[in-house]
């Protein structure tokens, strides 16, 4: 953990209650925001790709063989 991080935490565990929880609040809220923004970019990566019609590679098909 960085020294920031640390620092961070120690003066959370100051805070009152309330205050604590309105921190964790947006803290969740950013990370469901990501995961959500995650969710679309990779979504928005793959859109069509189920209609592409390149041929199916096995593992068999991937592996170098040297002779």
């Amino acid at each position: 953990m960085t020294e920031l991080i640390k620092q961070a935490i120690s003066k959370l565990k100051t805070l009152p209650s309330d205050q604590q929880e309105a921190i964790a609040s947006i803290i969740l809220e950013e990370i469901q925001v990501n995961q959500e923004w995650n969710q679309f970019s990779l979504q928005q990566a793959m859109r069509g790709l189920e209609n592409d019609n390149l041929p199916e590679y096995t593992e068999t098909d991937l592996i170098e063989k040297w002779q």
